[in-house]
């Protein structure tokens, strides 16, 4: 009734609690990181700064009563939509650690290994980072696995050992990119309405030309070396991460993906050997533990961010990208930039999509973007301009391991750069835009 009232009253300050929370993570992160604290972003606790934010949210605006408050949080943070990304989150975590336990893991890494030529070591090293992301569906897992691997080939064939962690980190972004079990793709798809094969379909042509260009740079720059040790792997064992994205992509729920490769994940485990059922049930908890903490966070961001819609800070927001905005390029670039300068400031690509998706959503709705489109550019920007970030979780682990300096990492991290100069030409040049899409604009200019 005095909803006009209230986006009159608070504008941009309806973002003070939002702001808040940042404040308090980021600067809470930073600080830490010049006083060279272990794990400095998680000294001050995340769901901390968040609560506090939400307390600062609920104190605002006294013509309310703090029920009507709490009333308006709870509705936005128990929405449809927030529940089935919590549900997904916590199956995609108990499938990998289903998969994990009985070594679908392990098969996975060991086979990629087995066929990468010795002549080709850089770009096989990038190509077994992509393949091994795209299925487990974490960058940082990918890392913690081919990181200490592709440093120490490097090293023993006495090859740039900066290359092989930039091939590690490019890849690991490149798969945790496409996969349909990586939490930002759930956060992006799920956050603006979109389907996960139709993301898949978008991503994939956006991305693939840079990594096959940075897969040729690398060939050419990278050198060859020998990989030695104990490759055994088991086909098998692969078999469901096969079968997850095989159903994903002709459109199966991915609920009932999820679930299907979790029991896949247990036959396979105890056929073998390789797990007892307790041991199953017990990583299938431990998969989904993982996951509860960014589950609880979509949460209760999606209640702030409810708060600060009904105090009429989005329409505020909206309103002044818009106005600033001539045509759907600028909302295009303007959505990708708002979810990359947040995924940098928060070292945290699936936070910075939790928060940005529901705003990309009215610009996109606003300027008749599709949503596959809109996923798709939240999920690049958000995962390519954190990659080139020096206290990047990813850049920390392989350069902690190679005892190297970021700076050198990032002479040779040619993958994000290319992903980036990829989505710009696709954005400046209108490119693989849908059929309604083209419609629209094509009414628009009729008009």
């Amino acid at each position: 009734m005095n909803e006009k009232k209230i986006t009159k009253q608070y504008g941009a300050i309806a973002f003070l609690p939002l702001i808040i929370f940042l404040a308090l993570y980021i600067g809470s992160g930073l600080y830490f990181t010049f006083t060279g604290a272990e794990d400095a972003f998680k000294q001050f606790p995340r769901h901390v700064a968040l609560m506090i934010g939400i307390g600062i949210a609920l104190l605002m605006n006294r013509t309310m009563k703090l029920d009507e408050k709490i009333e308006v949080f709870s509705k936005n943070a128990g929405n449809s939509g927030v529940m089935l990304i919590g549900l997904i989150y916590l199956l995609a975590g108990g499938f990998q650690g289903a998969a994990r336990s009985m070594g679908g893991v392990d098969s996975v890494v060991n086979m990629g290994l087995s066929f990468i030529p010795p002549a080709l070591l850089i770009p096989g090293v990038f190509a077994m980072s992509s393949f091994i992301a795209t299925s487990i569906g974490t960058s940082m897992g990918t890392v913690a696995a081919m990181a200490p691997i592709a440093i120490g080939v490097a090293a023993k064939a006495d090859l740039n050992v900066a290359i092989a962690c930039a091939a590690v980190i490019g890849g690991a972004y490149f798969g945790d990119n496409l996969s349909i079990i990586s939490d930002t793709t759930i956060s992006a798809t799920k956050g603006v309405g979109c389907e996960m094969k139709d993301k898949f379909k978008m991503n994939f042509f956006i991305a693939l030309p840079a990594a096959l260009i940075t897969m040729g740079i690398y060939a050419f720059i990278g050198g060859s070396g020998q990989i030695e040790g104990d490759l055994s792997y088991s086909i098998i064992k692969i078999v469901p991460y096969i079968v997850v994205l095989i159903t994903a992509m002709i459109g199966f729920n991915v609920v009932g993906v999820l679930i299907i490769g979790i029991i896949m994940s247990g036959a396979i485990g105890l056929a073998t050997n390789s797990i007892n059922f307790l041991g199953f049930i017990q990583a299938v908890g431990t998969g989904m533990e993982e996951m509860m903490s960014i589950t609880i966070l979509a949460i209760l961001v999606s209640g702030l961010i409810g708060l600060v819609k009904h105090y009429g800070g989005i329409d505020w927001l909206i309103e002044k990208i818009t106005s600033s905005i001539k045509d759907r390029k600028g909302a295009e670039y303007g959505i990708g930039l708002l979810a990359g300068l947040l995924s940098m400031s928060l070292v945290n690509n699936t936070i910075a999509i939790i928060i940005s998706a529901p705003i990309a959503k009215e610009i996109g709705f606003k300027f008749n973007i599709s949503p596959k489109r809109l996923a798709s550019l939240l999920d690049i920007f958000a995962c390519a301009l954190l990659s080139i970030c020096p206290h990047d979780g990813a850049m920390l682990i392989t350069t902690g391991l190679a005892g190297i300096s970021p700076i050198e990492v990032l002479q040779y991290a040619f993958y994000p750069i290319l992903l980036l100069l990829s989505t710009v030409i696709t954005i400046q040049f209108g490119l693989l835009r849908t059929k309604e899409e083209k419609e629209y604009i094509k009414a628009s200019k009729v008009s």
